[in-house]
């Protein structure tokens, strides 16, 4: 399986789409009176999270110098 690098921006906006999924589902059913307010800012909040930590990683992988390629290996 190919590794890929971690992405913060990503999980912080998918926890906040999760979130309220959730909270709308759960509402839905019966189970949890959800307040309309806070379930409608989670949403824009986690994606200006997101944003932030996409930029903050941008920032940083412009200011880290490449890694050395790895030696070769005899096959």
């Amino acid at each position: 399986m190919k590794r890929h690098p971690f992405e913060a921006a990503r999980l912080l906006a998918g926890l906040a789409a999760l979130t309220v999924g959730v909270g709308y589902g759960l509402d839905a059913l019966g189970l949890w009176q959800a307040p309309g307010l806070w379930l409608f800012l989670v949403l824009p909040v986690g994606l200006a999270l997101s944003g932030t930590a996409a930029a903050r990683a941008s920032v940083r992988r412009r200011r880290t110098p490449p890694m050395d390629p790895p030696p070769p290996t005899l096959s």
